[in-house]
């Protein structure tokens, strides 16, 4: 296989529909919707070109908060 153009869509028999990102004569990146980005020896590699567009990526849940606790004054009455 020789070099892909990069935004061009592929499929992968393990890793499903991807972005091609960087590809030259000797290694191909290849980004994946659930799997990531990958790394291929492109002489090597075995893809399918797609004209399906991957769904859009999934963005990462965002992280709560913690309540912050201001601790209490204190209100004790000294009563001697």
């Amino acid at each position: 296989m020789q070099s892909l153009p990069e935004g061009r869509c592929v499929r992968h028999f393990q890793y499903g529909l991807g972005v091609v990102t960087q590809s030259d004569a000797e290694r191909t990146s290849i980004d994946f919707h659930i799997h990531g980005a990958k790394k291929f020896v492109t002489k090597l590699m075995v893809v399918e070109l797609s004209d399906e567009a991957p769904p859009p990526k999934p963005t990462p849940a965002r992280r709560r908060k913690k309540a912050s606790v201001q601790p209490e004054a204190s209100t004790r009455v000294n009563m001697s």
